[in-house]
């Protein structure tokens, strides 16, 4: 069996390029942190060569940069070619099956700039569906209950959701 599962982050922008028959196929490196630190206490990485055809290569290249958090799955492929000396070069690498977009390295960031800023008390973090009336800014409307519904994606549903032990799945 040939399985490969991975989680890291681009080293480089994808590169996208059409093979003769006008194929996508977008290459690019993944780095993977190690589950161990070495002697000197720190944590390593590999760096891992991805191949991705078609559909998916063209949504990598189109989605995806330096930095973004992906995870892999797919198999592991040895292939050879001649430089131009002659000499026979190995290449091994990943051709994904999937490839799931995490997140990016900015929104990461953003992600954790925005919940310290929440715990200064700075303003309301985006899963925030209370009644803010100390923000005098706000252009939403309320429902009878005072809730913005502009920032609530439940409130076409009422007060509860009735779901019986038989709809779930576990």
């Amino acid at each position: 069996m040939n399985k490969v599962v991975l989680i890291g982050r681009l080293t480089r922008d994808p590169e996208l390029r059409y093979t003769g028959s006008n194929t996508p196929v977008a290459t690019f490196s993944l780095a993977v942190n190690r589950n161990f630190t070495n002697q000197q206490g720190e944590r390593e990485a590999d760096f891992i060569n991805i191949v991705v055809w078609r559909k998916q290569a063209e949504n990598v290249k189109n989605y995806l940069f330096q930095g973004s958090q992906v995870a892999i799955d797919g198999r592991i492929q040895t292939r050879t070619y001649d430089d131009q000396n002659g000499q026979r070069r190995y290449i091994t690498e990943v051709v994904a099956d999937n490839v799931e977009f995490l997140g990016s390295k900015n929104s990461s960031n953003n992600l954790n700039n925005t919940n310290s800023s929440a715990n200064n008390n700075a303003g309301p973090t985006p899963y925030d569906f209370a009644d803010n009336s100390s923000n005098n800014n706000s252009t939403t409307s309320k429902d009878s209950k005072g809730t913005d519904v502009d920032s609530n994606p439940f409130a076409d549903f009422g007060s509860s959701i009735e779901i019986s032990d038989d709809e779930l799945p576990f």
